[in-house]
């Protein structure tokens, strides 16, 4: 083992391994015969308090692919409602938490695998994950990020060479095992389980474990519970508007699939929305479209619920209804700062906000021009010019001609967009360009944009375009 592997020599945390068994089992990781370290995350590595030149490919390898270290990983137990039905034989099949460090900015950290081998709960399943699979969670964690979306992000990416067999790709299909960082593997099937073995004094025991390291500001309040779910609500709530301003589907949003942090994590048949639908799906198997695009703020507050069961043991019903109150308003509040942040535009009052993202919506939900491009032609196009004449309003854009069919709702959402420029001095109306800049990046992660990176991938072993397509990603190109 090599002791210089500044991995190994981390100073991990045993916030986890404290709880105590009756929350995890010990596992231990698959050996592999091939290592091919595919993807590292450099710019994770200082929130890590290391340095990536002091860091060698040989290093995410060692630790992350051949799992050399003393420390215990982890297999969280819990269970989750999964389609609406309660599912109790769940729990971490493919992955374990690998350690916990504290970042750079003071918060905790989890370092999780996905595709590490069998554990306890992976049924009849193999516990990898395929090479696919993990380009794909590389992508979405890194175009979410981008996006301003709160998300988990991937440390490393490792090829294993193995040959799998998927029933939703050709198979044999090649292997991979990724390291996932977020702020937490706790979920709301975490508590689930709990309360399904109906033990209350677990349920209190985890409570007080998430107050103490994801909201310690609340350890000293006398309602700490209750400020706690009122706080998670709003957090899943701003999620949900991150999500639906992103134009992204999460897919799957089970509640083993929600974080108790309110952070959007495991990326499986997530997809981009192409153009404004909101009954677009990600998985192909939601045939109800039951996790559809637009679906995806009631789902989220319907999770949110579901984890009263559990809390009721040791909150009353009461406060718990009044956290859950919150949800909507504080969802619409946020969603529609974050659209007219979209749209250049910051401080508007109440009512204009509420005007303008909803004639933006019925624009591009009647028009169904590209969602992403719409946006981004938007910064590509800005001129102060807008602010004295609305008819020069993306007259330049590539779909100007779509929008022109829907005749009586843009010219509607120009005199809309303009009023908003007019009250702007010419400072402000150049920080409009800056923000359209800023918020919406040339690239958008749709469908065809990663199956044009997987094939050559699958086919060459070139990896050339899916690294150039990350640094687009990165620089919002």
């Amino acid at each position: 083992m090599n002791q210089e592997n500044p991995f190994l020599n981390l100073a991990y945390e045993t916030a986890l391994e404290n709880l105590g068994s009756d929350y995890y089992d010990i596992v231990s990781a698959a050996e592999f015969p091939q290592h091919e370290l595919r993807f590292r995350n450099d710019s994770l590595l200082p929130l890590l308090n290391l340095d990536p030149k002091q860091v060698k490919d040989e290093h995410f390898i060692e630790a992350f692919g051949k799992f050399q270290g003393v420390r215990p990983f982890l297999a969280l137990r819990y269970h989750g409602y999964q389609f609406g039905s309660y599912n109790p034989f769940l729990g971490d099949g493919r992955g374990f938490v690998y350690g916990q460090v504290r970042g750079r900015d003071g918060r905790l950290y989890d370092l999780g695998t996905k595709g590490s081998g069998r554990t306890p709960y992976s049924r009849t399943a193999d516990g990898r994950l395929t090479l696919k699979g993990g380009v794909r969670e590389v992508l979405a964690g890194e175009a979410l990020h981008q996006l301003g979306v709160r998300t988990s992000r991937c440390l490393s990416l490792i090829e294993t060479g193995e040959g799998l067999w998927r029933d939703d790709e050709p198979s044999p299909t090649r292997s991979s095992v990724m390291i996932r960082c977020s702020h937490s593997h706790i979920r709301f099937g975490t508590f689930e389980r709990l309360n399904y073995h109906d033990r209350a004094d677990l349920i209190e025991k985890l409570l007080q474990h998430v107050i103490h390291y994801y909201y310690s500001h609340l350890t000293e309040v006398r309602d700490q519970y209750a400020r706690f779910y009122a706080e998670l609500v709003e957090r899943t709530a701003e999620l949900a508007a991150q999500w639906m301003m992103a134009g992204f589907c999460h897919g799957v949003l089970n509640t083993d699939n929600m974080s108790i942090t309110g952070e959007s994590f495991d990326y499986g048949p997530y997809a981009f929305i192409p153009t404004y639908n909101p009954a677009f799906t990600a998985a192909y198997f939601d045939h109800a479209g039951l996790y559809s695009y637009g679906n995806q703020p009631r789902i989220c507050r319907w999770n949110l619920e579901k984890l009263q069961r559990p809390l009721a043991k040791v909150i009353p019903q009461k406060d718990l209804d009044l956290g859950l109150a919150r949800f909507d308003q504080h969802y619409e509040a946020t969603y529609r700062q974050l659209m007219s942040e979209k749209l250049g535009l910051v401080g508007l009052a109440s009512e204009e906000v509420k005007t303008l993202v909803e004639e933006t919506v019925n624009l591009l939900r009647a028009s169904q021009v590209p969602y992403h491009r719409f946006f981004a032609e938007l910064g590509n196009w800005f001129t102060p010019a807008w602010r004295d004449n609305p008819d020069l309003i993306l007259e330049n854009a590539e779909f100007i001609q779509q929008l022109q069919q829907q005749q009586s709702l843009w010219k509607n959402w120009q005199q809309l967009y303009q009023q908003q420029l007019k009250q702007l001095s010419d400072q402000e109306l150049q920080q409009v360009g800056v923000r359209l800049k800023e918020k919406n990046p040339q690239t958008a992660l749709l469908r065809p944009v990663i199956e044009s990176v997987w094939e050559p991938i699958r086919v060459d072993n070139e990896w050339d375009p899916f690294y150039a397509l990350l640094e687009q990603i990165k620089n919002k190109q």
